[in-house]
């Protein structure tokens, strides 16, 4: 049997990251080229991309202190109407270039400026600038998913407060919700607001309604900050458009979860996760092989799967 130096395994597997790092082009805040006189002469584009962007965190270690807290991953899947999905993930905070990663694996999957594509995240400030000013037919919606996880965490709070003649906090909130569905985001803020104050009638009825109360304004602030980005889900789902980042979760466990937090329970360096992350996705992406073919030519190209072959 052949043993396998672990350090070494390691030392090799960060050269190899490094590499791919290198080839990596420059960062920009702007990827949107030409205009659209010169987009309007482009081909004829493929159907839309969809894009799920989100996040998840791993065991931080620094230096021999195995208790350094946590640090952010983001992840996402790049999922064509034809054709296989890519998925990519970088260490926030310590990826220098996260607009160029994203980019380049749009344009591996035959990106135009004259393209739809669909963006979905869960609103957080890092995964909503992201994609950003990468393409100019781009459109950037809050994920219903994560939105709705909010509100039943809410009503779930609200179920342990007595209901008044004042206020009925379920069904407030549920409003909200039908709001929100329909893309009346107006009306959904007016109500958050008169929810928020109906629960100060009812500081006396202890801890539980402070509680909810703070949900509630932080609700109000996350609405208010992706007010752009709530479309009306209720006909985006009945003319079969995306609403959810569901389909990214999967790619959250591939990509962090299964090796860094559920599985292993392993602590990390950024550079160290963020170095994995890249060789991981080159892996579940399929290419890791063909990296190695283009660096060193001598190297035979994978067989092609029996799958693929018909």
């Amino acid at each position: 049997p052949i043993h396998l130096n672990v350090a070494a395994v390691w030392r090799n597997l960060h050269q190899a990251a490094a590499q791919l790092e290198g080839e990596l082009g420059e960062e920009q805040d702007l990827f949107t080229e030409g205009c659209p006189r010169d987009w309007a002469g482009l081909p004829e584009p493929d159907p839309p991309l969809t894009v799920g962007i989100d996040g998840g965190y791993v065991h931080g270690r620094d230096g021999d202190n195995r208790k350094a807290g946590w640090f952010e991953v983001i992840a996402g899947k790049s999922m064509m109407a034809e054709g296989p999905a890519k998925c990519f993930g970088f260490v926030n905070g310590y990826d220098q270039k996260p607009k160029r990663r994203l980019f380049e694996l749009l344009t591996a999957q035959g990106l135009q400026m004259n393209q739809a594509i669909t963006f979905l995240s869960d609103g957080g400030d890092t995964v909503r600038e992201l994609p950003l000013y990468l393409s100019p037919q781009a459109e950037h919606l809050l994920d219903w998913f994560h939105l709705t996880m909010r509100i039943t965490v809410m009503k779930q709070m609200a179920k342990g407060i007595p209901r008044t003649d004042l206020v009925d906090l379920e069904a407030e909130i549920e409003r909200v919700k039908w709001y929100l569905w329909h893309g009346n985001v107006f009306r959904a803020l007016q109500v958050i607001e008169d929810l928020s104050s109906g629960l100060e009638g009812l500081d006396d009825q202890g801890p539980a309604v402070s509680k909810l109360r703070t949900a509630v304004e932080e609700f109000h602030g996350y609405i208010a900050n992706n007010s752009a980005f709530i479309p009306n889900y209720g006909d985006r789902y009945r003319y079969g458009e995306v609403i959810s980042t569901a389909f990214v979760e999967s790619t959250i466990n591939q990509v962090v979860s299964k090796r860094m937090v559920k599985k292993q329970q392993m602590r990390w360096t950024p550079r160290g996760a963020h170095f994995l992350l890249q060789v991981r996705v080159q892996v579940l992406n399929d290419e890791w092989r063909n990296t190695f073919c283009r660096w060193y030519p001598g190297m035979l190209p994978a067989e092609p799967r029996m799958g693929n072959a018909a």
